[in-house]
């Protein structure tokens, strides 16, 4: 493969003025998510994984919600506005104030359209270095429908773009059609979008017309060929769950194939930034919320939910556990079933294997949390902190009123309530003693008995 192309400055405009009104959200649609980030930071990811020197969102509905998401992406892209929107071309003209007399060449992208591959746009920088002023991504869907046809010469370069209500029978005949997403000679490209018409039905500036425009003018044009999947729009939810669907098998196919083990991926569900070392085994009906890692050798045991959390090598976790934000599982350590962690460290070895909840607190090296522990973190106004020393058991039903410290190798006694502090190989136990009154049962039977009768 040649690589010039990677040495080529690139600009890139990314379209977001739609309305959005078939996904009936207050929400602007390339600010709904998938895998926990908005579709518009996927693609601004791609203008990063491209290392654009300059890219440009063009907004017009809910422009400032999208302006704001725009700028707080590491690509920090600028914004310009599409006010009223009259077509793509329109759309383009609206950044060349912002990338006109950058170097090298334009990608237009749409922030509605999240799944394309760099490998796909490092394809028509390929095709860029060999010659073509302009390259138009394309894709041969099962159903062509109402998509845009590419028209091809005797040559195989392309010769025009035919949308499907203009398109005669041999035309529509053609499965090659039209993604949106064109890579533009830089020092071309203004002339080509300023020399596009609106003489049409709805009075718009298309971007399409510029391949006519191009071939006219003597300019070669191309066409590099993507799978459907990378080109799907999203316009309604249902194509949002589609979208989403595509993107999990992505994601949990690298994770397989990096050295993962998923008992049933269709039932695993990942973020966009899940991190997942090898020899690691997730079992069904897993969710990854985002900013969790997942270090070598550890077992996700069915339907867990982690969030915002680090699991240490050799750690288990579940089945039907929680980790929240701030969960930090150390090494070798045991998260049982029906287990809620948050914001919490539990060191080498512990154990919290059922029915418990420790939040804002340290947990101790090789120590044991019993069954139906609680650490009791807030008191209304303020959460304090529970710190739980290596060795320490912790008997079942033990309430932790915080602040408080279980020092190395203490014990709680089951149902205790721990108030103060517990000194190191101490034992605490709050629960009343044992009575035991003989032939009480027998006796408050009949006497309940004597009561129904006489009704």
């Amino acid at each position: 493969m040649d690589t010039k192309f990677a040495r080529t400055p690139l600009s890139c405009i990314v379209l977001a003025a739609g309305k959005g009104t078939r996904m009936k959200s207050d929400t602007p649609k390339v600010l709904h998510r998938l895998a926990g980030r908005a579709m518009l930071d996927h693609v601004l990811d791609l203008c990063g994984t491209l290392e654009a020197q300059r890219t440009v969102v063009v907004v017009g509905h809910g422009g400032e919600a999208v302006a704001q998401a725009a700028a707080a992406h590491p690509v920090a892209a600028e914004t310009a506005v599409q006010e009223p929107q009259l077509g793509t071309a329109h759309a383009v003209g609206k950044a060349e104030p912002l990338v006109k007399g950058a170097a090298g060449d334009v990608l237009v992208l749409y922030a509605d359209t999240p799944l394309i591959t760099a490998q796909s746009i490092e394809d028509m920088r390929v095709q860029r270095a060999a010659g073509a002023s302009v390259v138009v991504l394309g894709f041969r869907p099962d159903d062509p429908g109402a998509y845009g046809r590419l028209i091809l010469d005797g040559e195989g370069r392309l010769d025009r773009i035919v949308e499907a209500k203009d398109a005669n029978a041999d035309e529509l005949a053609v499965d090659l059609c039209n993604s949106g997403v064109m890579l533009v000679d830089g020092a071309k490209v203004w002339d080509l979008v300023d020399r596009v018409g609106n003489a049409n039905a709805k009075g718009e500036f298309y971007l399409t017309d510029i391949v006519g425009i191009a071939r006219e003018q003597g300019l070669s044009c191309a066409v590099v060929e993507a799978d459907e999947t990378e080109v799907l729009g999203v316009n309604s939810r249902v194509e949002l769950a589609e979208a989403e669907g595509i993107l999990q098998e992505r994601l949990c196919r690298r994770a397989m194939e990096e050295g993962a083990t998923m008992l049933d991926p269709a039932s695993v569900h990942l973020s966009w930034d899940t991190q997942i070392g090898r020899d690691v085994v997730i079992g069904p009906n897993v969710v990854f919320g985002p900013g969790v890692v997942i270090e070598d050798h550890v077992e996700i045991r069915a339907f867990c939910h982690l969030e915002g959390a680090r699991v240490a090598s050799g750690a288990t976790v579940g089945p039907f556990a929680r980790l929240r934000p701030g969960a930090e599982i150390g090494v070798d350590a045991h998260i049982g079933n029906f287990v809620e962690i948050k914001k919490a460290r539990i060191e080498e070895g512990a154990k919290v294997n059922h029915l418990s909840y420790i939040g804002d607190a340290r947990v101790g090296a090789r120590a044991n949390i019993g069954a139906g522990t609680i650490t009791c973190n807030y008191d209304g106004f303020t959460k304090s902190h529970t710190d739980i020393g290596a060795g320490a058991f912790i008997g079942s039903d033990t309430l932790l009123i915080a602040p408080v410290a279980i020092a190395d190798g203490a014990y709680t006694g089951s149902g205790t309530v721990v108030t103060k502090d517990v000194p190191r190989d101490a034992l605490a136990v709050s629960r009343p003693d044992l009575k035991i009154i003989d032939g009480w049962a027998a006796r408050h039977r009949a006497r309940k008995q004597q009561r129904k009768k006489a009704g």
